[in-house]
């Protein structure tokens, strides 16, 4: 992307667009030539749709930085950070899908994967907003599609389910999320994120008279995104719908949905509000409430995880810890805060995508969850065995593995504002509990491992595979080679959105 070419008219802005009108253009390309085909083919909507993923990342290269539409659409390297970041996503979970669109989703193959795609196309438009209401349509674009997926087992109780709990809670948090924006739009007349900032900022001479308001409305929108990062107290949907979801889908939701809610909070509450903004006006308010957030994300997302006897509920307690490590980083408001939470969602794209894509593979294979049952692959399935090892070392942050780098530059973020501001040294406390609750989440990540490699019983199975599920795992295991081992090129990238954001 070329930074200094602006965007001045219709014609432009709709050439910047280009990647997301594609792509969702290609996804009814998708869903018609499925039906046309009879739906005889097992894998030409697979593949089809992550050639269109392709392509969308080729005309991403070419799309420039700037606004269009007022602020409505703004490409700049956050947005363009995180595009890759999606496309990756729904190219991995599409890759995993194969197994199941054999076997269980026979006669809607194509409507699978249009919904994964329409998804992606709402977390690109979303990364790319500054203005609330294009904002809340990206993130409805990116929900909606997700709820029917996670009940694509419509003969199964526990797929029922988990749309059923996806739906009702997700119905609620998009109510409390624009219950909060309505209090910012009241009190700065403007739905423009910048501008919102500067008029809630003039009145800081009278804040005491408006910060009721403002702190109702840090609640709603906390709870509002904190639904889709699985902060606690609003995590109790993931390990439900994560065990009941396909297992491609829980993976999307894992990285894809987590990725674009944190943007949605960078969004809202780094540009629209005016806490943080400035070292005189270090955050005491929402700053606090997100930081014992992330800290309960932390300690129970990991403490719950080792009684698990479920692979996909465990990621799912992971995932939920997971989103506390984020949130460390984003109360780093310094050069590197940003920096470090783009680049720790780089090294978790494809640790997690790749757990979950194994997962996949032995769901298919064996019809079994259960961690019980992976004992003994690493003599049957060497390969198998190494690579989800390396995906789960990462999860823990083992050097020199993406997910330690990602650690490591998210805390030492965090370590150099609390040290930079007195009002601040609350988050050495965060980052002690984050080192903490790493070491707790070796012991069920290892546990896995250890049924692998250490069982005294042979596995019965042995694991096949077909090429996109094979593609996947090798991106996976060299995505988090290639971040623990040559991080410049990403962290140069992830350094420019500070920029936007005017840290």
């Amino acid at each position: 992307m070329d930074p200094q070419l602006p965007i001045t008219n219709v014609t432009e802005t709709l050439l910047a667009m280009l990647p997301e009108i594609f792509l969702f253009c290609w996804a009814l390309v998708v869903i018609t030539i499925d039906v046309v085909s009879k739906r005889k083919s097992e894998t030409l909507a697979g593949y089809l749709s992550m050639i269109g993923l392709l392509i969308t990342g080729i005309l991403l290269s070419f799309s420039t930085y700037g606004k269009g539409f007022g602020n409505m659409f703004f490409n700049d390297p956050m947005a363009a950070f995180f595009k890759i970041i999606f496309i990756s996503a729904a190219f991995m979970a599409i890759g995993s899908s194969f197994g199941i669109t054999k076997k269980k989703i026979v006669n809607h193959r194509g409507e699978f994967f249009g919904l994964i795609l329409f998804s992606t196309v709402g977390m690109m438009f979303l990364s790319a907003s500054r203005e609330m209401i294009s904002l809340y349509i990206g993130l409805e674009l990116t929900t909606i599609p997700l709820f029917v997926l996670a009940a694509f087992f419509k003969d199964e109780k526990l797929s029922i389910e988990s749309g059923i709990k996806y739906f009702v809670i997700g119905a609620f948090s998009s109510a409390l999320l624009l219950y909060g924006m309505s209090f910012l739009y009241g009190l700065s007349g403007t739905t423009d994120l910048l501008s919102m900032r500067l008029n809630i900022a003039a009145f800081h001479l009278t804040f005491k008279q408006i910060g009721v308001v403002v702190l109702i409305s840090n609640i709603m929108l906390v709870a509002g995104i904190g639904f889709k990062l699985a902060l606690p107290p609003f995590h109790q949907w993931a390990p439900d719908v994560y065990e009941g979801a396909p297992t491609p889908v829980a993976a999307f939701l894992s990285v894809g949905s987590k990725a674009a809610g944190l943007v949605a909070f960078a969004k809202m509450f780094l540009l629209a509000l005016p806490a943080f903004y400035g070292t005189e006006m270090f955050p005491n308010d929402w700053g606090m409430m997100v930081g014992f957030f992330a800290a309960c994300s932390m300690i129970i997302g990991n403490v719950v995880a080792i009684r698990q006897t479920n692979i996909k509920r465990m990621l799912a307690y992971s995932s939920i810890a997971q989103a506390g490590y984020i949130m460390v980083g984003m109360l780093a408001l310094n050069e590197h805060g940003l920096a470090s939470v783009a680049f720790y969602m780089f090294a978790y794209l494809f640790a997690n995508m790749g757990a979950f894509a194994a997962v996949a593979l032995f769901e298919d294979k064996t019809g079994s969850c259960q961690i019980a049952s992976y004992e003994g692959l690493s003599k049957t399935s060497p390969f198998f065995a190494v690579s989800f090892s390396i995906f789960l070392l990462s999860l823990v942050g083992i050097p020199p593995l993406g997910g330690f780098m990602a650690k490591y530059k998210v805390f030492a973020a965090a370590i150099a504002q609390a040290s930079a501001h007195e009002s601040g040294q609350w988050i050495y406390w965060l980052v002690g509990i984050g080192l903490l609750t790493s070491v707790f989440s070796l012991y069920y990540y290892a546990n896995v491992i250890r049924q692998m490699y250490f069982s005294k019983n042979d596995s019965p199975y042995t694991m096949t595979y077909n090429p996109a599920i094979l593609t996947v795992l090798i991106i996976g295991v060299l995505g988090v080679l290639a971040a623990g081992l040559f991080p410049e090129p990403v962290l140069e990238f992830a350094g420019q959105i500070s920029n936007s954001f005017g840290f």
